[in-house]
């Protein structure tokens, strides 16, 4: 919703290039701020785009499918590097990162560890969003270094096959990748609108202009990093002892079209963990509601 009312905003000064400079904008607030961007060579080939600032404490954030850490973080990244050490990194083929191995949850997880080995951090706290969330899940159970960890709008081991379908029906295809690999901007407003509270109208050129900056890249990878989530989910599900995770928090939308409400509390139930619900809110609760996440993720640190 930020990035929207900022385009609508540029609108009125240009015609062109809407996007770029929406995106140079929230990057240069970053910069302003302090944070400085980063690459990273990755074992396998390809590189991790990654930005970082503040001191204390080390947050990792952890973006969803569609976008970038900064498209996904930007607000929240300014409120917590004012108390701590905010890492947010661009996930393979998404944003400005890409990895030469073949696309799974897997390698996203262990591009995450290659980072905290790169930074030398003897502890993190990580917090992810919706399929940053299921990478966050497989880092809490194999990456001892996760001190706290914060899951917002993700389901983790719980969603079921019977969850996938129910997903699918009420987004009225057959296969979860159409939900969230667009191929054309009709589908990816589709997506926005499911995500977003109050998406608001602006000209339809724009969304061509947002599909061809956050979307239109690496179809091919991401159909894949969806295609595999079932078998990734199992995985992870087999090498799970509840009792030794790292402590938890959920933070969940009250209207979640993606991942309901519901799947939130049985998280919550099975991590035995709190879990935040906010009232009205939909799925992108980074961009909706950044000043109430920023005070949750204090406060559970602290």
């Amino acid at each position: 919703m930020r990035t929207v009312n900022l385009l609508l905003a540029v609108l009125l000064l240009s015609g062109c290039s809407i996007v770029e400079q929406v995106d140079s904008a929230e990057k240069s607030a970053l910069l302003e701020a302090g944070f400085v961007q980063q690459k990273m060579d990755l074992a396998e080939g390809g590189m991790l785009n990654y930005w970082q600032a503040g001191q204390g404490k080390t947050i990792l954030l952890i973006h969803g499918f569609g976008g970038s850490a900064v498209t996904s973080w930007q607000q929240v990244m300014l409120e917590l590097s004012q108390n701590y050490q905010v890492i947010a990194p661009d996930l393979a083929w998404f944003g400005d990162s890409v990895s030469q191995a073949k696309p799974s949850l897997a390698v996203q997880s262990k591009a995450m560890t290659q980072l905290i080995d790169k930074l030398e951090l003897d502890e993190v706290n990580v917090v992810g969003i919706s399929y940053g969330g299921f990478v966050t899940f497989d880092l809490m159970i194999h990456e001892p270094r996760v001190d706290k960890a914060v899951l917002l709008a993700s389901p983790g081991v719980l969603f079921s096959n019977a969850d996938l379908a129910a997903m699918n029906q009420r987004f009225e295809t057959a296969d979860a990748s159409d939900i969230f690999v667009p191929q054309t901007p009709k589908q990816m407003r589709r997506l926005l609108e499911a995500t977003f509270i109050d998406f608001p109208w602006y000209p339809s050129f724009i969304d061509s202009a947002i599909f061809e900056r956050y979307f239109a890249n690496h179809l091919d990878e991401k159909r894949q990093l969806i295609g595999g989530l079932t078998e990734d989910r199992d995985r992870i599900a087999s090498n799970i002892n509840v009792d030794a995770l790292p402590d938890s928090m959920l933070i969940w939308g009250e209207n979640d079209l993606v991942f309901p409400l519901a799947s939130g509390i049985q998280l919550a139930d099975y991590l035995n963990s709190p879990i935040v619900v906010i009232p009205e809110a939909a799925h992108g609760l980074s961009n909706d509601h950044p000043d109430i996440i920023s005070r949750a993720i204090k406060a559970f640190i602290q």
